[in-house]
């Protein structure tokens, strides 16, 4: 068995200082550390229990028609987070909307295009089930 001892998904952007703009002003994800220095440095962003990482760049954007990543961002309040991305110019791809599996999802994208899905847990779905804690 291998032993992880961290992880973190890794986005080479097509325009590193656009996609800072947005992980962490629009998003507002708070910044691990920096590396390097100048327009090319590389970001890591704290997320919840994992980190995002955008270095280096790449020349082609995302492919949006059968994206091969998409982040999965839970949130406590899925109605509050789309009011604020909205009043900070983040486009909205689907406002929230409470999916049959139980779970309220709303989706957005980032200046890529990679699939962002923002997700509420409801109080009373089976995730929030923790038997003996």
């Amino acid at each position: 068995m291998v032993h992880v001892l961290g992880s973190r998904i890794l986005l080479r952007p097509t325009d590193p200082e656009r996609s800072r703009v947005f992980y962490g002003e629009q998003l507002g994800l708070a910044v691990y550390r920096e590396f390097a220095t100048g327009p090319e440095r590389g970001t890591v962003y704290f997320l919840g229990g994992g980190f995002l990482e955008l270095s280096g760049r790449s020349d082609t954007p995302a492919d949006t028609a059968d994206p091969a990543t998409r982040l999965w961002l839970q949130v406590a309040d899925v109605t509050a987070a789309h009011e604020e991305l909205k009043d900070k110019g983040v486009e909205i791809v689907r406002p929230p909307v409470k999916e049959p599996w139980g779970l309220i999802e709303m989706w957005i994208a980032d200046p890529d295009g990679t699939p962002i899905v923002l997700v509420e847990i409801p109080a009373d779905h089976p995730l929030r089930y923790r038997p003996g804690i």
